[in-house]
């Protein structure tokens, strides 16, 4: 059945893309539909009880913002707060028969001057560190404001931003090549290096590393990781309350199974038969996705490449080093992450093995932001543990997916209990059928739940945020498919990836820019 209402644009997916690029459209006059296949709206920005019995709600897959920009916060009045952590990361290591950590606060510090003393044995790699990310940090006010802006080619976006060494080092040259030439200690060389490979399979010498390790960085022109105040879903509610204050129509469980297009506009068909038409489709979930439904090729990419594994624990474990724990926890903490062990960890994985002293990445929310946990489980003292392992690419997980999953996530436990007084598995909630509240998600997971192809959180490969003049399609915001009357509005679009919005505001504008 066909409605008889023809609306000016369709937006496919309800996460925070969909929902963005919906509100800016609605916000210029525009009829909107929203088509979402689930039964609630977030996609991977969702708060969930993972563990039904504990009122804890986790954000299961997006867990932390770095790079939703102001502009959008304020051009659509959205009421969300971000946390800032006052501790940037902590590395345990063990050296010389003692355990040690290298903590960094967010904001240089004389407590992170000497811990890079104490492992370094000088000032030397402390004051490379500063040099290295205070040019970052002006790279990225400069570049920040161009992703909201038509792209520009590289040579206009080097020549506006003025940092030419900076761009060069970042742009063109591997950034492990860069990491290497740039600091001496290996556990350094690996705090600077996981930027780059977070979800991202490939060596420090693919320029694939820099274009992630550079969307890391900028965000919001600080790049700093902010706490979502109330978790993802607070922000998912927000998005709702703005897309319907504007007039967004929003239908749920409505999984798109058909894209039809002409020269005036296009028709989407639903799992449920309803046909729906309108002049444009601003498409937020992954451009694989959208090639099938219109009958074209998938793109190729990389696969996903990472463990998500959630926690509630009954109180926070000691550590080895004698680290107070709330320290320790408060900003990322880095497991087996040095510059040596990733490049081991992921020569292990592309020989199709689970690596040993498997790399992780953990942060704590309730640490800045208890709110996600009731007021009686704060009081007892209990906290959220959010755990992303590397290198763990799809391929591995084929043949056996419960089987690899299990073997990944006993990989993972073993890697961290390497630097704990206590095993975690002490410290973990007991869920009431005696099981322990830990749950993980493959990459394979990630396409089942989210249609993430391959679990690549990022839809497909990176983009630097410019155009060369060699891209297939004509692009101005980065959205534009072979379909004058279809945008990407999702990660997969250039600009895209991360909480950001971002490819959302874009997708809009160049519907707009359609009329």
């Amino acid at each position: 059945m066909t409605t008889d209402k023809k609306y000016d644009a369709i937006v496919v997916g309800g996460g925070h893309n969909g929902l963005v690029a919906a509100t800016y459209l609605a916000k210029s006059g525009k009829s909107v539909l929203l088509l979402e296949g689930a039964a609630e709206l977030g996609g991977a920005t969702t708060s969930v009880r993972p563990f039904p019995e504990y009122d804890a709600r986790l954000s299961r897959y997006s867990y932390l913002v770095s790079l939703l920009p102001d502009q959008i916060v304020a051009d659509l009045g959205i009421n969300f707060k971000t946390l800032e952590r006052s501790i940037a990361s902590y590395t345990p290591y063990a050296k010389g028969g003692k355990d040690a950590g290298l903590l960094i606060s967010q904001n240089w510090d004389e407590r992170t001057a000497v811990n890079f003393q104490e492992l370094t044995g000088s000032a030397v790699e402390g004051a490379a560190w500063q040099k290295f990310y205070n040019e970052i940090a002006d790279l990225a006010v400069r570049i920040a404001p161009s992703m909201l802006q038509p792209l520009k080619t590289s040579a206009e976006l080097k020549s506006e931003i003025g940092l030419d060494n900076t761009w060069n080092y970042l742009m063109e040259r591997p950034i492990g090549e860069v990491i290497q030439e740039r600091f001496s200690d290996d556990i350094v060389r690996g705090v600077v290096l996981t930027d780059a490979l977070i979800g991202t399979f490939v060596s420090a010498q693919d320029l694939q590393a820099n274009r992630c390790f550079l969307y890391h960085l900028i965000g919001n022109g600080s790049g700093q990781w902010r706490v979502p105040q109330g978790g993802m879903g607070a922000l998912v509610i927000e998005l709702n309350r703005v897309a319907t204050s504007h007039g967004v129509e929003i239908k749920l469980n409505s999984r798109v199974t058909g894209i039809e297009s002409d020269q005036i506009g296009v028709a989407v068909t639903t799992s449920s038969g309803q046909k729906y038409v309108a002049k444009d489709l601003l498409f937020a979930g992954a451009p694989q996705t959208l090639a099938k439904l219109r009958g074209l090729p998938a793109p190729e990419s990389l696969e996903g490449s990472q463990m998500k594994i959630n926690m509630l624990l009954s109180r926070l474990p000691k550590l080895k080093s004698g680290i107070d724990p709330k320290l320790a926890f408060a900003g990322t903490f880095h497991i087996n992450e040095s510059y040596s062990q990733l490049d081991n960890a992921y020569k292990t994985a592309n020989e199709g093995g689970i690596p040993s002293d498997l790399p992780l990445e953990m942060y704590c929310h309730t640490l800045t932001d208890p709110t996600i946990l009731s007021p009686e489980l704060s009081q007892k003292g209990f906290h959220t543990l959010t755990l992303f392992g590397l290198h763990t690419p799809a391929a591995l997980f084929d043949n056996d997916p419960e089987g690899a999953k299990n073997a990944a996530k006993k990989a993972a436990i073993e890697s961290l209990n390497q630097y704990l007084e206590e095993p975690i598995e002490s410290v973990l909630a007991v869920c009431n059928d005696g099981s322990l509240a830990i749950e993980a998600k493959s990459p394979l997971d990630l396409e089942t739940d989210l249609g993430l192809p391959r679990g690549n959180i990022f839809h497909r490969d990176l983009d630097f945020p410019f155009i060369d003049g060699t891209e297939p399609t004509e692009l101005k915001w980065g959205s534009e498919t072979s379909d004058k009357h279809i945008f990407l509005a999702g990660a997969g679009a250039r600009r895209g990836g991360g909480v950001s919005g971002i490819a959302g505001h874009n997708a809009a504008m160049a519907a707009l820019a359609n009329d």
